[in-house]
């Protein structure tokens, strides 16, 4: 009883140092992936962010960004694969880049298209950033096995409920890029509603998959927060004492258990889109 109350004087003391400690603004930016490889659960349809006005939506986002001044950009891409990512943004700097990835990567949307090169990168040099920190951190995601055991399970009506919210989503997000701007597309995706509905497939549906003593949709949700947990470290690790502001930018699905995250890092807190683009 008395270590408990001591460790609970400890924790009350250390919370008020932390607390007393003046919060980093995180510029936390959900997106759907530019290039739009397939990859997520819900399939959508390309968006246009090569056509005129996209690019000067791209342009004027990224003149709030550089008003916000953030001291650091993270970016969804191999943390250990930085090297390539610094020479990437190095022809960046120096406008060789489309010209080098055109050549290099012919038939590749991913490097012509993808949020790092449209908007971190683009952000990043009008910053006068001399580095795009990379943060992503792969696994595997055991969704195969989640899919086995809800059927070993007879779950058959949790499998629909998934199925159905899947290709709601789906559904709702080709909707939106047919009627929406590029800027209210990113508007859209940080919204709280939308990464409130995000994470709630996770806990709602998928957490339960399996029969009673099969934890597999424990595990499929435990394997999604492992991930960005080891993401959300690197940015820890990698701000420094003298960074007021940082930016980050990754898929909604990322940004949504960011945020929740950076809501109960003391030492952070976050900057909405939003907010940015109305100063």
């Amino acid at each position: 009883m008395k270590l408990y109350v001591a460790l609970s004087i400890a924790l009350m003391c250390l919370t008020g140092g932390v607390n007393a400690q003046q919060q980093k603004e995180t510029l936390l930016i959900g997106v759907f992936h530019f290039n739009n490889p397939g990859a997520d659960l819900a399939k959508s349809e390309d968006f246009d962010v090569m056509s005129k006005k996209s690019q000067q939506e791209l342009a004027q986002i990224t003149d709030h960004i550089r008003k916000f001044r953030p001291d650091k950009i993270f970016v969804e891409w191999d943390y250990n694969d930085q090297m390539a990512l610094d020479t990437l943004y190095d022809l960046y700097q120096k406008d060789a880049y489309f010209d080098y990835v055109q050549t290099k990567f012919p038939k590749s949307k991913f490097y012509l298209q993808n949020e790092i090169f449209q908007l971190a990168f683009r952000a990043g040099k009008k910053a006068g950033l001399q580095k795009i920190h990379a943060i992503d951190y792969q696994m595997d995601w055991p969704y195969d096995s989640l899919q086995s055991a809800i059927k070993k399970a007879g779950q058959t009506t949790l499998q629909q409920e998934i199925d159905a919210q899947i290709k709601q989503v789906g559904e709702e997000d080709n909707a939106l890029r047919k009627k929406l701007s590029l800027t209210q597309l990113l508007l859209e995706k940080n919204t709280a509603a939308n990464r409130n509905a995000n994470l709630g497939l996770y806990i709602t549906l998928l957490n339960k998959g399996g029969a009673l003593h099969d934890f597999t949709g424990a595990d499929v949700v435990n394997a999604w927060y492992k991930r960005n947990l080891y993401m959300y470290s690197l940015v820890q690790k990698l701000t420094e004492a003298k960074d007021e502001r940082v930016m980050i930018v990754v898929g909604a699905g990322h940004a949504a258990v960011f945020k929740h995250f950076i809501d109960m890092d003391q030492r952070s807190k976050v900057v909405e889109l939003s907010e940015v683009l109305k100063n």
